[in-house]
């Protein structure tokens, strides 16, 4: 018997006041680790009309001029015109970032583990407690859950198509959300495409609503996925001038289904910009994302989910757990052995393996942080160790 389900992820652009505040925490962080590869960073940014603060903790050699930082981040998003309500030389920058606190620092920098011995990797203990989640399947070429993958194709499709002038009118804030049918669990046509962007206050609906249809869907969703009934809604509830930090609030961090797999594996409720990798909240996240993506590579699996979990100033997890959805080829617990053989999951050596101390993070907040070239989480160099063990 056929059984169908439908699935829906979304996406925003660059230009959303979240991800403007994304761009910001992650710019900072990438000033600070030029200067100095060891610096420990938790800043977060929120913004409203013409108003941006810095907020956080910063324990670093590095000097920079966060107010600076801030406004080319601005700038590179789209904001740098008055008449938007928001824009980089215009709004004021209440900067509020102070030392970590002495008592989070005591685990990171010396861990449980280091204390009573240990080796280079058990130096520093995990940033705080939690649960991480990675995930990977075989939907797509980039091994992501489709729906996310196209909401993010289609909001890059919406930011390029402004920034290269071939529909001039639109304006920096926009959401995607594309919603799959599957048919035993198989994932076969596009349902429901929606997108709302910002415009200008010139343009009338009707040519809007054409031109996106065709410069921006017609132009991402395969013609094998669109059956001939996919439904399309284009700024459903018309005039959307009034966008971005004008039109609402934005705060780091409150895209994490977007920035992850689109809500098709759980959260551990932590966020990723703004914070080094001494943080598991995202550092973790991205092993269990290149754990996960490698199981997956080696056909080891079709989908696979990996949760990593760990005490704050400990080094080692305290849990792992792996769930291929009983699509493995081996056991979920032999699975589980292997994995620890070929992936060091302790904090340092997470950065190590990922080469994380890099000035990195600006280019991960838009689009996803997984599912793109270019990342160190996206090598899939350990399928074959894996399937090799594997066979053992």
């Amino acid at each position: 018997m056929l059984e169908y389900r439908l699935f829906t992820s979304e996406s925003v652009t660059e230009g959303h006041p979240d991800k403007v505040c994304d761009r910001v925490s992650d710019s900072i962080l990438d000033a600070l680790l030029r200067q100095d590869r060891l610096s420990r960073v938790a800043v977060e940014t929120c913004c409203k009309g013409q108003n941006m603060y810095l907020l956080g903790e910063v324990t670093s050699r590095a000097d920079i001029d966060y107010a600076a930082v801030a406004r080319k981040a601005i700038a590179d998003t789209g904001y740098n015109d008055a008449s938007l309500g928001f824009d980089a030389t215009g709004c004021n920058i209440v900067v509020n970032i102070e030392r970590q606190s002495p008592d989070i620092a005591m685990g990171v920098d010396a861990s449980v583990e280091a204390k009573s011995g240990g080796d280079k990797y058990d130096i520093v203990g995990a940033g705080d407690q939690g649960m991480m989640f990675g995930y990977a399947c075989d939907e797509t070429e980039e091994l992501m859950p489709l729906a996310i993958a196209l909401s993010h194709r289609l909001t890059a499709r919406l930011s390029k198509v402004r920034k290269e002038g071939i529909l001039p009118y639109l304006r920096p804030d926009g959401k995607a959300q594309v919603t799959m049918q599957y048919d035993n669990d198989k994932p076969v046509k596009v349902h429901t495409v929606v997108i709302s962007s910002q415009h200008s206050a010139d343009i009338d609906m009707d040519t809007l609503r054409a031109d996106i249809r065709r410069e921006v869907i017609d132009k991402v969703i395969p013609a094998e996925l669109n059956k001939g009934d996919m439904r399309v809604f284009i700024n459903p509830t018309g005039r959307f001038v009034i966008g971005g930090p004008a039109g609402d609030s934005g705060l780091t961090g409150r895209k994490i289904i977007a920035d992850t797999y689109g809500g098709y594996c759980p959260h551990g409720g932590g966020a990723f910009s703004g914070k080094d990798p001494t943080k598991v909240d995202r550092s973790a996240c991205y092993m269990a994302r290149y754990v996960c993506k490698n199981v997956v590579a080696a056909r080891l699996a079709r989908r696979c989910e990996v949760q990593i979990a760990y005490a704050i100033g400990v080094a080692h997890p305290v849990s792992v757990a792996v769930n291929t959805f009983g699509t493995g080829k081996v056991s979920d617990s032999k699975l589980s052995e292997i994995i620890a053989k070929v992936f060091d999951l302790r904090p340092a050596a997470i950065a190590d393996q990922l080469d994380l101390l890099n000035p990195i993070y600006a280019a991960t907040c838009n689009y996803g942080h997984f599912g793109r070239e270019g990342f160190s989480w996206e090598r899939t160099d350990k399928a074959d160790v894996l399937a090799a063990l594997a066979e053992e």
